[in-house]
């Protein structure tokens, strides 16, 4: 036990010094001597790239367990296509310089009500319908209304003006590039408050991971318990959605790596280990952006190719293993 132990302490102070080593880099790589110019701008990008990456891995992490699923993400609940059909809507009805896209406070304050509103409402409806006793239900509802609201969006896009469909491909993918402080800021604080609530309930999931039944028979109120992480996870993934826009593998590829690398059961080394390789992943595919692929691409592209080979990988081997 003290060796295991040792040995994920050495594995947590490398991902440290990799992502030290990534920011240092990212901070003042090419700037010239510019550092009134450059530090503050790319210190907003690290600031988003760290909230994004601890959103998603925490809400992954905390999401798998309840599902006790490791190749789920909370993105099957059909919270991007319901972003990505508000921005549609927007564009199609209001025209791509209406205030409802172009503010980018209302449209985040707008995108994360939205959001929240649809979880929260999927949430009761299913809970109290089925008395909780059945979270796949909850999983295939949510996955049949994203794919609605994709095909909602899908058809207004071939609708609207080709220059008004460039200007909504932007909010497509994710991006660190123009994101506001004053979002950074509420972000930041919404964040901190939900992960305050959270840690009553966090400390059981180490038991929740044993099973329903198990989780039951050891004490724990599962349903109660259960409920309101669905709605941490919820409201975590709205606002990451929200404030640079959908990345769909990150969560995967992120809680998975840590499974293999710190081969623990154990939620407190999971997590942090998954917010630890989300912020070397972020920050490491948004230098390949800038500086190899000179802003041609987007970070999210990069993690979705990944993040889908590692995908089939899992695939694979599970399906070995049946």
């Amino acid at each position: 036990m003290r060796m295991k132990y040792t040995a994920n302490t050495w594995k947590f102070g490398i991902l440290i010094a990799a992502a030290v080593l990534l920011i240092g880099v990212f901070l003042v790589i090419q700037s010239g001597g510019n550092w009134d110019y450059i530090l503050p701008r790319r210190g907003k990008k690290i600031l988003a790239i760290v909230l994004t990456g601890a959103c998603i891995a925490y809400s992954t992490a905390i999401f798998q367990t309840i599902t006790n699923n490791r190749i789920l993400t909370p993105g099957i609940m059909g919270l991007d296509s319901l972003y990505m059909l508000f921005q549609t809507f927007a564009v199609f009805v209001f025209g791509s310089t209406h205030i409802s896209f172009v503010n980018k406070n209302l449209n985040f304050a707008v995108s994360v009500l939205l959001m929240s509103l649809f979880a929260l409402l999927l949430h009761q409806f299913m809970f109290r319908r089925e008395r909780g006793r059945n979270i796949y239900l909850l999983l295939l509802v949510g996955l049949i209304l994203g794919t609605l609201f994709q095909s909602m969006s899908s058809f207004m896009e071939v609708l609207i003006d080709p220059n008004e469909f460039l200007v909504l491909q932007g909010k497509m993918f994710a991006s660190f590039n123009n994101v506001n402080t004053d979002l950074l800021i509420i972000s930041m604080v919404a964040i901190i408050l939900i992960l305050l609530y959270a840690q009553r309930f966090t400390k059981y999931l180490d038991v929740l991971s044993l099973g329903k039944d198990h989780a039951v028979n050891l004490g724990v109120d599962y349903q109660y318990i259960v409920k309101r992480l669905l709605l941490v996870v919820m409201v975590l993934v709205s606002i990451s959605t929200a404030l640079v826009g959908p990345i769909m593998f990150l969560g995967l590829l992120v809680v998975n790596l840590a499974h293999q690398i710190f081969r623990s059961h154990r939620h407190k080394v999971l997590i942090w280990g998954s917010v630890i390789i989300a912020v070397v992943s972020l920050v490491g595919g948004q230098l390949i952006v800038e500086r190899v692929f000179t802003f041609a691409t987007t970070v999210s592209v990069i993690i979705n190719f990944v993040g889908g080979v590692y995908f089939i990988y899992l695939l694979l081997k599970e399906n070995k293993s049946w």
